[in-house]
């Protein structure tokens, strides 16, 4: 339990470890490589390190060099054999890359998480692999984990995919596909939800030399029997982690700034900054540093299907906001690691606000927050945004803090030092 004590704040700057999205797919792609990679600023949190430890299992070699600072040694485009079960904990970026990864291999994989991982949605992914002649099976009778995976078909060709409850399942295609024989060319059922992760993966996949292309919204295209070129890499920070201390700049009316941040950076969740403007705030960019100051805050109406890890900050920010605010486009959040809408609505009632949610929606009525004690469901984010209105009201208590570790190990360092 973590009590947070109100606490008169001034305009600053803070920054802000590398990006957990860019980290994933750095380390997946200089392990697809045939060579030696560095990557320096990679996030060190829990999920990362499922990663890490997987990509050691199948046969990558992975050297921290010092703190945020490896050295990767890849095994060139084929997974070594791994007898051992691929324990992912509740990291669903890890087990969706991964599954692609895996099916590169010669021999089966098996991977496997934490309770909530294996209630959350693979089965889309698991139908698409088998439809590219591999064997791809879960032990349980809805697809999620644990799952089996056996390659041994490495023809690529036509595939078809459903990618409404997460974008990891491109993601995750794109990045295998580059090395099969035929390539893929993979058709979506509809467009991607978070398309935003998809153009982060085409872009790392092109600093490693890798072509990939995105014909139309539902139509993405890789050439075969490419090579994943190693080098040296720098991974940026984390807008998804900047938008809690934006989130603060908000409520607070101080202007809090976020350092080397490029303000073309591919990350979904620079979209942030355009929310936070709408609802009132200043935004201010210059030299690699982006700032953000509320006032007078004004409910608004937002489509956040490509941003959804801001949600639980935005709505927190709505929550002091005047009028109603409804978030839309968020029926996905519900697989995340809780019920995000759900959690949500139920702990900003707890501070006395106006909720209603439905399958893809929150609607948040602004008013006065008054102190609680919040349940994080074991979800590092809804943890790290209900920490912020304790900088102005009393009795903010967050249960099970240390949840941050699974993104954000630094989190209450940073916040504490405002």
């Amino acid at each position: 339990m973590k009590q947070i004590e109100p606490k008169q704040i001034k305009d600053q700057a803070v920054v802000i470890p590398g990006s957990k999205s860019i980290s994933h797919r750095m380390m997946i792609c200089a392990s697809l490589s045939k060579g030696t990679s560095q990557i320096e600023n990679v996030l060190q949190s829990d999920d990362i390190l499922l990663t890490r430890d997987a990509l050691k299992q199948m046969g990558a070699i992975i050297e921290p060099i010092k703190r945020h600072h490896y050295r990767v040694k890849g095994f060139g485009g084929t997974p070594h054999p791994c007898h051992k079960d691929i324990y992912l904990g509740n990291s669903g970026t890890s087990m969706r890359l991964l599954a692609g990864i895996a099916a590169l291999g010669n021999t089966g994989y098996t991977l496997t998480g934490d309770p909530r991982m294996c209630e959350r949605p693979m089965v889309e992914l698991l139908d698409a692999l088998t439809l590219l002649g591999i064997q791809a099976t879960s032990e349980n009778p809805n697809g999620t984990p644990p799952v089996y995976i056996r390659g041994n078909n490495r023809e690529g060709g036509n595939v078809r995919i459903d990618c409404s409850k997460s974008s990891q399942y491109l993601s995750s295609l794109l990045m295998m596909g580059a090395v099969m024989k035929n390539g893929l060319d993979i058709h979506l059922d509809g467009p991607p939800v978070s398309s935003p992760y998809i153009d982060l993966t085409l872009d790392i996949m092109k600093k490693f030399k890798v072509d990939a292309h995105r014909a139309d919204t539902t139509h993405y295209t890789v050439p075969g029997q490419q090579s994943y070129v190693p080098g040296n890499f720098f991974v940026e920070p984390d807008l998804s982690n900047a938008g809690y201390f934006w989130a603060i700049g908000a409520i607070t009316g101080k202007m809090i700034t976020v350092e080397n941040i490029s303000k073309n950076s591919l990350q979904g969740d620079l979209k942030q900054i355009k929310i936070l403007e709408q609802m009132g705030c200043t935004v201010k960019i210059k030299d690699q540093k982006i700032g953000v100051c509320g006032s007078q805050l004004n409910s608004i109406d937002v489509d956040m299907s490509d941003t959804p890890d801001a949600v639980p900050a935005i709505a927190v920010v709505a929550s002091f906001a005047k009028g109603k605010t409804r978030i839309v486009n968020i029926k996905h959040l519900r697989e995340k690691e809780c019920d995000r809408i759900d959690a949500v609505c139920s702990q900003l009632m707890k501070m006395g606000i106006r909720v209603s949610q439905g399958e893809d929606y929150l609607e948040i009525t602004g008013g006065n927050p008054t102190g609680a004690r919040i349940e994080t469901f074991n979800d590092h984010r809804i943890a790290m945004a209900f920490s912020i209105p304790g900088l102005l009201v009393n009795g903010m208590e967050i249960e099970n803090e240390t949840c941050v570790e699974k993104s954000f190990p630094e989190y209450w360092k940073i916040f504490e030092a405002l």
